[in-house]
């Protein structure tokens, strides 16, 4: 299976519509998730022994995966942020489920099932619950993102004997959901809500791995580098917006200008540098794990650094008229600071510092 780059890029500007269309009333990318399904875009992280393209998960496959997040990131960072969960959970059941487990979601795939990653707790975290040889759960995820569309989240739950798992969760329109987070600034058009578990009961063959097995390194660390291609994305539409906005307004040859717009450049291109390291360390069986984790991390930092420097540079670059609604430079700025603020920046930076005081970064 060939995935149809070409297609997509000529749907960019569609798919950035809906985006801000969504953006006014929290709404969920229906025909945008329709479209870049019909290009294959959620079977494509399949293994290609199961009809995908294997991108992220058969060997070799990671510069792909990192193209396609790129362009959906750039074309809406929301609808980015939908399809690197799904391909996450994707990848999470390739790694640590069985053949079987892996066949099962594949078939849910093709049948027009939406995957996601929903992992952080509320101040009621979701158990298993035994009776018998009965399972259910009880307890709720916060920030999950396409809570009311979603149809097979993988979540963490804890056991009762005080263990971590992973489980996929197949759930109906029944579903005990909240549409959006009340108040969020960015990221609106990605459905974020909170999910209730509580009584939904489950199957042995829901569990997904060995307890632990969600933060074990290099995955969970390494996984981030894909959230960082669809920020790549996004960073790659506010360069060409500021580029475009300043010409447009005969400002592209004031000399101040064409610094920010040097200064963005460089910022874009060491953004797609560090991810793509990111993605091949990743993709590296050979590299010891500590390593592969400090150098994802480390390009985490570069890529949060990038976009902020980018969301400044549009802002004194375009002036007031970047916070004007009806720009969708406004938009995009907004999605993509909510979309970078990732947990723990400084931990994470001083651990991956600490990886290399006594090496250097692995060269894949």
């Amino acid at each position: 299976m060939n995935f149809p780059f070409e297609s997509l890029k000529a749907c960019l500007p569609e798919l950035e519509a809906e985006a801000s269309e969504n953006d006014r009333d929290g709404s969920f990318p229906v025909a945008g998730l329709a479209l870049i399904r019909s290009f294959g875009a959620l079977s494509a992280a399949l293994p290609k022994s199961l009809d995908g393209c294997g991108f992220g998960t058969d060997p070799g496959g990671a510069t792909a995966l990192m193209q396609l997040l790129r362009l959906t990131g750039e074309a809406s960072l929301p609808l980015g942020r939908l399809l690197e969960g799904h391909i996450n959970a994707i990848r999470l059941v390739a790694r640590y489920g069985t053949p079987s487990q892996l066949r099962q979601l594949a078939t849910h795939i093709r049948d027009g099932a939406l995957c996601g990653i929903w992992v952080t707790e509320t101040t009621n975290p979701v158990h298993i619950l035994r009776n018998g040889t009965t399972l259910t759960l009880e307890g709720e995820k916060a920030f999950a993102s396409g809570a009311l569309h979603v149809t097979h989240p993988l979540i963490t739950a804890e056991t009762p004997d005080g263990e971590t798992r992973m489980l996929i969760v197949p759930v109906d329109k029944n579903r005990k959901a909240a549409a959006s987070i009340g108040g969020l600034c960015g990221m609106r058009g990605s459905g974020t809500g909170r999910f209730d578990f509580t009584g939904i009961g489950i199957s042995p063959e829901a569990i997904i791995g060995a307890p632990g097995d969600y933060l074990r390194q290099p995955e969970f660390s390494a996984g981030a580098w894909r959230g960082m291609a669809v920020a790549l994305g996004g960073i790659d539409r506010l360069v060409t917006l500021l580029r475009a906005q300043l010409i447009a307004r005969g400002r592209d040859t004031n000399p101040y200008q064409r610094a920010r717009i040097g200064e963005a450049l460089i910022a874009r291109e060491t953004a797609a540098l560090w991810t793509c390291k990111a993605a091949l360390v990743s993709d590296d069986d050979v590299i010891p794990p500590a390593d592969i984790a400090g150098t994802v991390n480390l390009a985490r930092m570069a890529v949060e650094r990038a976009g902020l420097d980018v969301i400044e540079l549009t802002q004194r670059g375009l002036g007031l008229a970047a916070f004007i609604r009806t720009n969708v430079v406004e938009r995009i700025m907004r999605d993509l600071a909510t979309y970078l603020r990732q947990p723990a920046p400084d931990e994470t930076l001083a651990e991956a510092a600490a990886t290399f005081i006594r090496r250097d970064l692995p060269q894949p």
